[in-house]
């Protein structure tokens, strides 16, 4: 029984690799929407606006957010891990889930500064707008790459499922 169980072991391989391939395309593609807008909203916004500080925020969080999924599109091969043994699948299984696990934490964090950010605007007299619109980028950018996270960590974790029924 084990035997026909490994058999499938290629296309397990395939297929957690293709998920993370996914992943990374729906975070380029919400990175390149941001960057299409804040880009066009960023010379409307007005002079020292909380819309422009926020714009802008998001214009560079979404550069690194682009960088990231090109970068992990890259490191995706669904069509070179066929010949992964059980242990080297698991060990890719779980360093993903951790590195996903690690982000919604920091993630966390963002929204946490975003929130102070905001608060400080109220008591900081210099550019209380840039405070405002960084924190509010920081609510938005956070509270995505949370769900993202999460999201993509509870998806990402039926692979392991997988790969552990075929323990011996």
């Amino acid at each position: 029984m084990l035997l026909l169980s490994l058999d499938l072991l290629p296309a397990i391989s395939q297929g957690r690799e293709l998920l993370a391939e996914r992943g990374m395309a729906v975070l380029g593609t919400w990175a390149l929407l941001n960057l299409l807008i804040s880009g066009y909203s960023v010379n409307r916004s007005g002079v020292r606006t909380e819309a422009l500080y926020f714009h802008q925020m998001n214009l560079g969080w979404n550069f690194v957010n682009v960088a990231l999924a090109v970068y992990g599109m890259l490191q995706a091969h669904p069509n070179q891990v066929a010949e992964l043994s059980l242990a080297d699948n698991l060990t890719a299984q779980f360093n993903f889930e951790k590195i996903l696990l690690f982000n919604a934490g920091l993630d966390v964090a963002y929204v946490c500064v975003g929130s102070w950010l905001r608060a400080r605007a109220a008591t900081h007299p210099k550019l209380p707008e840039r405070l405002l619109g960084f924190g509010r980028s920081l609510w938005l950018q956070g509270t995505f790459l949370l769900l993202f996270d999460l999201s993509f960590y509870f998806v990402y974790h039926q692979q392991a499922a997988q790969l552990l029924e075929l323990l011996p």
